[in-house]
């Protein structure tokens, strides 16, 4: 039996926790470059401060949400990717990661002018030689302990106290009257930018096991924390904009520390130099700590190498993890500026928090076992709206850089998870996201489905050609009988005659005897079959358009035509069918009589994504008229999660209960889904299929559903729904969380 965490922390722990994580470096660092970015105008980047926080407040909600009903050790990482699926994990994880490393460098590189204030010596090889230390550090497992935390931030705390308390008496007022040039979009970049500031609002749910009476506690101590946070921030940065001139902060390399030479110069000065050099300490170890983490846990997850989650014998940490997460934090500190290294922090910060509100709708909607928080985000879904929306528009005033950094963050991501994660194969985990997807189309198609069996009458159009031998012109006329008769439809029977184009169509219009011979026999065979048919002939220059506007003018809800498979790939860039497919404004049903006599199974496969209403309906309305039975044949790859079985196990369920017809179905598995199919439907004596893509596509890649027809020795009958072009990202989605 695993061992599990004491709870012991108290929620004046889970405070001073959460506080700790965000109150460091970025406030004696950040507010000065802020300044320069809404050009001196005081009253901006203190509102730039509110912004941020009222910005962070959804991730904080939802976090605290999540902590709540997965009270575990992890984090981030961990609620996107079992949210958001293995994919957005990894790129929640590699975000995350930069996040946090971004952040550690910030401490060192915004920090080392403190620590050689009294000093003549250069930053930044200071700032090196510390970033070594920590790595060091790290690697030999040399942790912080409780009470020296606990003293840095009441450390902390008490200078910044002492800051504004004795600093708001020399404040002048006429400082806020700047106004800045940049307007909206110089405030929006200054929020973007000190964002960061408030990213470890939820670092407490990585101790979540630890909480005692977690209920109450988490939420809290995250909320009370970020209230608390944001105000010393606001008060502060009011104070230095408020005492200070504008210019020689944007100017300083440690503009707390000129601000406390105007408010309280000696002791003043003193306390916020020492203050900054525990915030340098306590956030860049902290940085290099949790940064390395986060490799560490994507390991375990099969998301990067193992050797990232290898732990040393001799110092019981993840010195690799360290290591590579030691060299990215010496680069940024050797070369890259401190005000970019913000911009990039903030960046990743913002777009990780995005993710965090999308995997908390994620298991609003999703089916995910064991999700039962005990605290809800209020007004949900509005601040996860908020928070997502805010979050990505804040992201294009940021500047080019971090936008930049991010976009190659989220492509690289894609290209490592494709190229490395999926070809190993050896994650087969989804998100709640996917199966709350899943779930959603299933009952937008049970609905759509509902509607179009329901749907009033069902008018036909049968297409012939002089090409047509008789046998396939009585079961094209069966098929389309079949459909009409179900829903008190009315049968248009029309033979299509083509000549060419040099010939007048007014000196073709008489009947031939191909004509008189084509009404004989359909004035038999609509002879007592209980449904209304009519039956003529048109002339062209060209069947396909003719086909088209004769089911125009006849208002028919389906076209019945033949299913042709040697012209189907004669012509790339002329496909009769395939213009059809595309054109026709309604439903097409093309069908292959292989000869079948008596129908008593009916078989319908679905090869890409939940079944297309139409396709429902043609099979029932089949099985209905030849007195069959019905069966649903889904496929799945071998590695289908378990999650996504029990969801195509209720959506199949449901799909069911439209059908007049006795219906069962069946999920059948396999790595090539075609060819599970075919074997499925072996014993069927009609097969249902979606219609494939016609024209070059097809004639470049074999589609599923013309090897199923292929495969298979019942009829089969092809069906194109006639919005099926309407949607066609919703299609895609569909095909992938199928």
């Amino acid at each position: 039996m695993p061992k599990s965490l004491e709870r012991d922390l108290g929620l004046p722990s889970v405070m001073a926790i959460s506080i700790g994580a965000m109150v460091g470096s970025g406030i004696f660092i950040l507010p000065g470059l802020a300044l320069g970015i809404v050009n001196n105008s005081g009253s901006a980047v203190v509102l730039a401060y509110v912004l941020a926080g009222l910005l962070v407040l959804p991730a904080a909600l939802s976090k605290a949400e999540m902590a709540t009903a997965m009270p575990e050790a992890g984090g981030t990482y961990l609620y996107i990717e079992r949210g958001m699926g293995p994919l957005l994990g990894t790129i929640a994880g590699v975000g995350t990661w930069f996040s946090l490393t971004f952040k550690g460098a910030l401490a060192l590189v915004g920090g080392a002018p403190y620590l050689v204030y009294y000093l003549d010596l250069p930053a930044v090889p200071v700032a090196l030689v510390v970033a070594v230390v920590l790595i060091v550090v790290n690697v030999f497992g040399v942790k912080q302990t409780g009470r020296m935390q606990v003293g840095i931030v009441i450390a902390m705390l008490t200078a910044m106290a002492g800051f504004i308390v004795f600093g708001a008496p020399g404040i002048e007022t006429g400082r806020y009257d700047a106004v800045s040039e940049g307007g909206i979009v110089g405030l929006l970049s200054a929020t973007g930018f000190v964002f960061v500031s408030y990213a470890g609002v939820t670092k407490v749910a990585s101790v979540a096991e630890e909480i005692e009476n977690p209920d109450r506690n988490i939420p809290l101590g995250i909320l009370g924390s970020l209230v608390f946070t944001a105000f010393v921030y606001v008060a502060i940065v009011a104070v230095m904009v408020g005492v200070a001139p504008a210019e020689e902060l944007v100017a300083s390399d440690v503009p707390m520390a000129l601000a406390a030479e105007y408010a309280l110069p000696g002791v003043g000065v003193v306390a916020v130099v020492v203050a900054a050099l525990l915030a340098l300490v306590s956030t860049a170890n902290a940085g290099v700590l949790s940064s390395s983490r986060y490799p560490f846990a994507m390991s375990r997850d099969a998301l990067v190498p193992e050797s990232l989650g290898d732990v040393s014998d001799r110092f019981s940490t993840p010195v690799n993890a360290i290591s590579v997460t030691g060299v990215v934090l010496l680069f940024l500190v050797a070369f890259v500026p401190v005000e970019d290294i913000a911009k990039m922090a903030s960046a990743f910060q913002i777009l990780v928090f995005v993710l965090v509100n999308l995997a908390l709708v994620a298991f609003r909607h999703a089916d995910f076992d064991g999700y039962e928080p005990s605290f809800e985000s209020p007004l949900y879904p509005f601040p996860q709206v908020v928070g997502v929306v805010g979050g990505v528009a804040l992201l294009p005033f940021m500047g080019r850089l971090p936008v930049a950094g991010a976009v190659v963050i989220t492509a690289g991501s894609l290209v490592w998870y494709y190229t490395y994660v999926r070809r190993r194969g050896d994650v087969d985990r989804e998100g709640a996201a996917t199966d709350a997807v899943r779930r959603w189309v299933g009952r937008k198609v049970v609905e759509e489905t509902e509607t179009a069996v329901e749907n009033g009458t069902y008018d036909v159009l049968v297409g012939v050609t002089d090409r047509t031998d008789v046998e396939r012109e009585r079961a094209l006329m069966r098929l389309g009988i079949s459909l009409a008769r179900g829903r008190d439809g009315v049968v248009h029977a029309v033979r299509f005659d083509e000549v060419p184009d040099q010939t007048p169509l007014e000196k073709v219009s008489d009947q031939t005897e191909g004509d008189v011979s084509f009404e004989e026999r359909m004035e038999e065979v609509c002879e007592n079959v209980g449904v209304d048919a009519e039956y003529g002939e048109v002339v062209s220059h060209e069947t396909k358009h003719a086909v088209v506007n004769s089911a125009e003018e006849t208002g028919a809800d389906a076209v019945v035509i033949e299913r042709r498979p040697e012209r189907l790939h004669t012509s790339v860039f002329d496909d009769e069918v395939g213009w059809i497919r595309r054109h026709a404004p309604c439903d097409v049903v093309e069908l292959e009589d292989k000869g079948v006599e008596d129908v008593e199974k009916v078989a319908v496969v679905s090869d890409r994504g939940p079944y297309d209403p139409a396709k429902v309906a043609v099979a029932d309305a089949v099985a209905c008229d030849s007195d069959a039975s019905v069966e649903l044949l889904f496929a799945v790859g071998t590695d289908a999660p378990p999650q996504q079985r029990e969801t195509l196990g209720e959506y199949l369920t449901e799909l069911e209960s439209n059908f007049v017809a006795p219906v069962s179905s069946t999920v059948v598995e396999g790595d090539d889904r075609a060819l599970a199919l075919i074997d499925a439907a072996s014993d069927a004596d009609v097969v249902v299929v979606g219609a494939g893509n016609a024209g070059l596509k097809a004639a470049v890649f074999e589609e599923p559903s013309e090897r199923i027809i292929e495969g298979v020795d019942g009829t089969a009958i092809a069906v194109k729904g006639g919005e099926e072009e309407a949607g066609r990202l919703r299609r895609f989605v569909e095909s992938r969380v199928f």
